[in-house]
Parts: C-alpha cells; structure tokens; sequence
C-alpha cells in the first residue's frame, strides 16, 4: 500500500514531537512515525524510577507545552517529563507501533518513500530523522566472560535497587548516569563498586546559582559545533551532576568516604577475576580539573562583568586518592553478584539508504540539513550547538527545520497542505561576551571532554575493539572500559 503526505517524522520523542508542533502551527501535512505503543518512550520505558532530569524546568520546556506553575529552578521527575510530552502528543498526527524500516530516494522526482514494518509505503517531500543518537544500549563484549550467575543490566535497564539480586553490585561508568546509579544503590544500603571513567565533574550550585545557569549566562550552550576541539569531541559523556532530592552535586570522593570502592577501568575478565586499569587517581584527577576550571570560568565572568555574586570556594575532597589502586577484583571474594553496565548506547542510520553520515556513522549535516533537499536531522548532541542534545534546544532546532520544511512548499506534492504556511522566521543566536570566551571555553573543553587526547589516538580501533562493529559506537575516552586494542574506551 502506498499513501501520500509532505513530511514524514521518524520518531516520537522529545525532537520529533517539536518538529511536529511547529509543522502544525504552519498548517504542513505530515505525519509522525513512533515504533512503540506512545511516544517519549525512551522517558517512559528506559530511565529508572527515581530519574529526574539534571537540567532545571527553566531549562525543559517544550513547545506547545500548557506548563501551569512550578518551580523554575527545580527538577523535573520521569512521570513529570512523560506528561508533559502526553500532553504534547494529544494535538498532533502521531501514529504509534509504526517501525520505519528504510528511507529511500526516487532520484527521478527527489521525493522519498518511507518503508514502515507493516509493509505500507508512504511517499514523502520530506522526512525528518528524529530518533535520536542513543538508540541500542551497548554491553562490552567482555561482559560475556562473566559468570552465567551474576546478573547483568544495562543503565536502560536498571529501575531500582529492589530488582537486582542480593550481594554486592559492579557499576561500570561515571558519567551522569553510572553516577547517579551508584548514589542510589550504596544509598539503599548495597555495597558498591565502581569502574571509573574521566567523565569531568561540576558542582550543582557554585557562587548563588545553579552551574547551569552559569553555563547559559556565559554562553556554553551557544557554542556551535564548529567550535569543538575536534568533532569527535560530541560524543564525550557528561559531567557528574544530578537533577534528583531538589538538586545535588555529586563528587567521587564523597562517594569514597561514604563506603563506595574505586576502581580504574577494566581491562579484561579472566573466570571471576576482573582485570583493571591502574588510572584510578589519574581518572580522578582529570574529574577535578574540570571542576576547578569550571570554578575560574565563572569568578572572571563574574570579576569582568562586576556581578554581585557571594564569594564561594569549592571544597576540595580527596579520599578517593587515598583508595588502594586495585588491579584485580576477585567477584567471588567481594560477594558481587550484579553488574550494571552504564557504558552508553549505539547508533545506526542505515535505515536511510543515502551517503547521509561520516566516518563515526554520524549525519553529516548543517544544524540539521542534510545534502539531499529534504532529508533532515533533529535531537542529535552537537546538531548545531551545545544545546542542540538538550530539551533546552530542540525547540530552536525544531524550529528552523520546520520553516525549511514550510518553503520547500512550492512544488509540494499536495499543494493544499502547504496553502496556508505562515511566513519562515529564523530566530537569531544570542553573542557571548567576549570577554569570558577564553576561561569559558577551557571550563567546557574540559568538562565535556576531558580526555579528547586518548580519544584521539584510539579512536580508529575503537570500533574494533570491545564493542560490537554492528552498530556505530560514539568513542567515548572517559569511558569506564579499555578497548582491547587502545588505551581508551555513552546519554
């Protein structure tokens, strides 16, 4: 069977929602596409019960959204997140259990034919690729060399202490995720182990504010990708920070002095024996740094800006240092029974059978337009900006694909789906002072990503090595796993 409409969206979660908002407000035909039973399914179904996002509500709005009054700079809980984006949904075309299968091109009329699993076809002007960069969750190979007796979840499957087996539990990352993991299981009375990554840290609030309103007054989220050190540097993992109890900073040390044992990064698994990386104090080190820079960065935004702002000193935490390094770790003798992989997801855009991505699998695109008239990309970290990853930015995102979408109308196949498309409006980038362009750049290069050196040198076997080569892996070298083939190693 094959139906018509002008633009097809592929994915239902937070981006593809946007697009489809401001696609309704200029009256453009389109249809969204959602492989599960609702949308926001990554929010629903793949984040654990105590999940609160680490970006205040003044930071988490969507588009179209009716937000009654709350807490601007509080959290907002899954349930919260799920609702908003139901409330979202109910006013626009979105068709569930529709699992698209291919993107193709007719290269005679330059429309595009989307295949759904149910064998429909649907000719389309347009498609918009919304589904997002963490798509398959991603278990090192090794983990198949631990025992058949030892439970293992991966972050997406992780809900709560109460469905693990009794014993110790292995997490593996320390970014945003493996971090606010390991809080919530030594917090629930479990003993914890943790394979550390190099992921930075920053504190929740620093000098009066949250860090990340910080981070928008000096203009980080604004940063374009151009900017980066290198573009790899996208698939570095977040800082340590979290959104859950109002708010928290969280610092691997004060996971140490709580009863949290630190480990540097695994190597190998040898029968029930975990073989490790003696970088833990190297790792450590490179979290703080973020931290300090992060600090310098705001003290000389606020110095050259002449803010009223209390004078603040970080405190300053060492107790992971005084941790023995270990290099193995008997399962057995520890009584770990659980390992939690929080070691990110993998990608694949093959649906789109179109030269369409780069070496690292990822679009090749300008803020989400790809080379093929037509074919764009949303919801992808580092689309356009710092902020383009973040609910904070699909809406701008969304936005500007949504009029470039209105003015390809003329030619439309339906001519009446665009008769009534409002006038495009481009809403322009706010300037960052450049006065703390130097410490704001350092402060983010760091935190983001911390380890770029080791990233680069390797990442051409990365793909080779740990992970699967099935599906793209972002190279992540703050990861809590070494590669078997490079001194390096995700949301």
């Amino acid at each position: 069977m094959m139906t018509t409409v002008n633009t097809v969206v592929v994915g239902g979660g937070q981006a593809g929602l946007s697009v489809s908002h401001y696609l309704r407000q200029l009256s453009v035909d389109h249809v969204v596409l959602e492989q599960a039973d609702k949308p926001g399914e990554a929010w629903r179904n793949h984040r654990w019960d105590s999940f609160a996002l680490n970006t205040p509500r003044w930071q988490s709005r969507l588009p179209g959204v009716r937000y009654g009054a709350d807490d601007p700079d509080g959290f907002m809980p899954r349930l919260e997140i799920v609702a908003n984006l139901d409330d979202m949904a109910q006013r626009l075309p979105i068709r569930s259990r529709a699992r698209v299968v291919s993107v193709a091109r007719d290269a005679a009329s330059g429309d595009y034919v989307v295949s759904i699993d149910d064998g429909e076809n649907i000719r389309t002007r347009n498609v918009v690729v919304a589904t997002g960069l963490y798509q398959t969750p991603k278990i090192p190979e090794l983990g198949r060399d631990l025992a058949a007796g030892i439970r293992q979840l991966h972050s997406d499957g992780y809900r709560n202490p109460e469905q693990l087996l009794p014993g110790a539990v292995l997490v593996v990352g320390s970014a945003q995720s493996g971090a606010q993991i390991t809080e919530e299981l030594y917090e629930s009375g479990r003993k914890v182990y943790l394979a550390v990554g190099r992921a930075g840290r920053t504190p929740r609030r620093y000098r009066g504010k949250d860090a990340n309103w910080w981070f928008a007054r000096m203009g980080h989220y604004d940063r374009t990708v151009s900017e980066l050190p290198s573009p790899r540097a996208k698939f570095a993992g977040k800082p340590h920070i979290s959104g859950t109890k109002g708010g928290r900073t969280i610092n691997l040390h004060q996971f140490a002095r709580d009863g949290v044992t630190l480990l540097g990064r695994l190597e190998a698994i040898d029968g029930g024996i975990i073989k490790l990386k003696g970088d833990l104090h190297d790792n450590l080190a490179a979290a703080g740094r973020a931290e300090v820079e992060f600090g310098k960065a705001v003290d000389s935004y606020v110095a050259s800006n002449g803010m009223s702002a209390p004078a603040e000193t970080l405190p300053i935490l060492r107790d992971g240092f005084d941790q023995r390094i270990l290099t193995e770790l008997d399962l057995a003798a520890t009584g770990i029974t659980n390992v939690i992989w929080a070691t990110g997801y993998a990608f694949d855009f093959s649906m789109v059978a179109l030269p369409v991505t780069d070496g690292d699998g990822f679009p090749i695109q300008t803020r989400g337009v790809s080379a093929f008239p037509g074919l764009f990309f949303i919801g992808l970290p580092w689309l356009h900006n710092a902020k383009s990853g973040l609910i904070f930015g699909v809406g701008e995102d969304a936005r500007y694909i949504a009029d470039r979408i209105a003015a390809r109308c003329v030619g439309a196949i339906d001519r009446r789906a665009c008769a009534h498309v409002a006038q495009a409006h481009t809403p322009s980038a706010p300037k960052r002072s450049r006065v703390t362009t130097k410490w704001a750049d350092r402060a983010m290069t760091l935190i983001w990503s911390s380890a770029l050196s080791l990233m680069l040198d390797g990442f051409a076997t990365y793909a080779t090595g740990v992970y699967p080569t099935a599906q793209h892996n972002p190279p992540q070298a703050d990861s809590a796993v070494v590669s078997a083939d490079a001194t390096q190693s995700r949301e």
